[in-house]
């Protein structure tokens, strides 16, 4: 992967689960909050099999959130969220997220949306500058989108 291109066919990440009580308001739908955990949960997975989990969540803070909530999730649904780098960038990423409720005979698109992370080594303070992704994770990115093993 070049950096600054788009990743054709980037890596992803699912995570799988059922709406929680906790993961409702009072009305048993899902709480706005809850799609940015699951979509969290499915980049962990994504991370974890990159080989990257260790080292990228805590020098990658997110600046950028967006989301399209298109139907809800009620308490006892099935979810599956999947998370997909869409660009490597220098010293960004930008996912791409989709949030699938089912009920057992039907399913839907609940929330879909985009992120970008920077890569932040010094930590999270005033005066911290983006510096480039390391070549190694790269590489692993790069291998995981391929279905290889990262090294």
């Amino acid at each position: 992967m070049a950096p600054g291109r788009d990743v054709v066919s980037g890596p992803s990440g699912v995570h799988r689960g059922t709406v929680a009580w906790i993961d409702t308001d009072a009305a048993g739908i899902y709480h706005h909050t809850t799609v940015a955990r699951y979509a969290e949960a499915a980049e962990a997975q994504l991370m974890e099999s990159a080989g990257l989990r260790e080292v990228y969540f805590p020098v990658a803070p997110r600046v950028r959130y967006e989301v399209d909530y298109r139907a809800p999730l009620r308490f006892g649904d099935d979810v599956t969220a999947t998370v997909t780098l869409a660009r490597l960038g220098t010293s960004s990423m930008t996912f791409e997220f989709e949030v699938v409720g089912g009920d057992g005979t039907t399913s839907w698109t609940a929330a879909s949306g985009r992120y970008v992370t920077v890569h932040l080594p010094g930590g999270h303070v005033d005066g911290a500058a983006a510096v480039p992704w390391p070549e190694e994770w790269r590489a692993a990115l790069e291998s995981s989108a391929a279905g290889r093993p990262a090294q």
